[in-house]
Formats: C-alpha cells, structure tokens, sequence
C-alpha cells in the first residue's frame, strides 16, 4: 500500500516539475514576443517622428498635393490612436503605403529632390526603414517561436490551463509591399 501511495506521490512531483518548467518556458516565450514588439514600436515611433520634418519639406515645394498631406495625417492620428498590436500593426501598414505615395510624388519636383534638407530626411527615413524591416523580422521570428511551442503537444494543455495567448500576431507586410514595382523605360 505505501509502495502504490509513493508512487502515485512521485508522479504528482513530476508532473509538477514538468508543469513548472513548461509554465517557465512560455513566461520566456511571451517576453520575448512583448521585447521585440517594443522595439517594432520604437522604430515605428522614429518614423512617425520623421514624417512632419517630410510632409513640411514636400510642403513647400507641392502646395497643391493636399490630399496626400491630409492622408498622412490621418495615418499618423490612426497610429497614435491605435490600441492593441492589431491595430498598430494595421496603422503602421496604412502609413507605409502613404509613405510610399508621398515619395512618388516627390519624383514630379525635381528641385525637391535636389534639396539638400529634403535628402537628409529622405537618407534618416530609409535609415529607419530598414530599422523597421529587422525589428520586424526579429519579431516574427520570436512570434514564430511562441506559436510553435505554444501549439505543441502538452505544452497546449499548460497554455490553456494557465491562460497563455492560443497565438501571437505576425507583423504581416502591407499588401502593396507583396506586389513587385512596375519598371517602365
């Protein structure tokens, strides 16, 4: 009788011990999704710093570009706005395509481009881009890392019990990134 009560007794330790180290290991995990998302967002915050220093340099060259300057503000005010890491994700993604237009703009004000100031916020931009590209690609990887062991059998049962996110968001690349430039000569 007392060899079956220590038995059963040695598997509720282990099965402790185990649950304490998964419970551990995802507690790791989700740090490490939440540190990456807060350097998404500091590099993010750097380019949403930049875009009035641009938008008032476009400015004084395009004064008859008014709806994109009204779109960029509406994409700054959705990314200052936003509440959770969907939404900013979806803001950051509608600033991109804006970005992106007011640049082509750009290209019908040759004496813009030749703007020592404007080149200097254009070099600090793609400076922050590829900031951006490697604190999201940093991010996904440790979203990636979360999702697997989160999924994995027991570690599910432990995620469940203990109220742990099912699966964290990747930061996706806007729609328009996925489509290669058109090049007309």
């Amino acid at each position: 009788m007392n060899k079956w009560l220590i038995g059963i007794l040695v598997v509720i330790v282990l099965l402790g011990i185990w649950s304490v180290g998964v419970y551990n290991g995802l507690v790791g995990k989700d740090q490490e999704v939440k540190q990456s998302w807060a350097q998404v967002e500091n590099q993010l915050q750097r380019r949403y710093d930049l875009i009035p220093n641009l938008v008032e340099t476009v400015k004084g060259y395009a004064t008859h570009e008014k709806e994109l300057f009204e779109n960029v503000a509406a994409a700054r005010s959705a990314w200052a706005g936003a509440k959770n890491s969907t939404e900013r994700i979806n803001a950051a993604n509608q600033v991109e395509g804006v970005l992106g237009r007011l640049l082509a703009v750009v290209e019908s004000y040759p004496q813009l481009k030749a703007s020592e100031n404007f080149r200097a916020l254009q070099d600090e931009l793609a400076g922050t881009e590829n900031r951006i590209a490697v604190a999201r690609m940093r991010y996904n990887d440790m979203v990636q890392s979360y999702n697997v062991t989160a999924k994995s059998i027991p570690t599910v049962f432990v995620v469940r019990l203990f109220g742990f996110d099912h699966e964290k968001i990747f930061f996706a690349a806007p729609g328009e990134a996925k489509e290669a430039p058109k090049v007309k000569f």
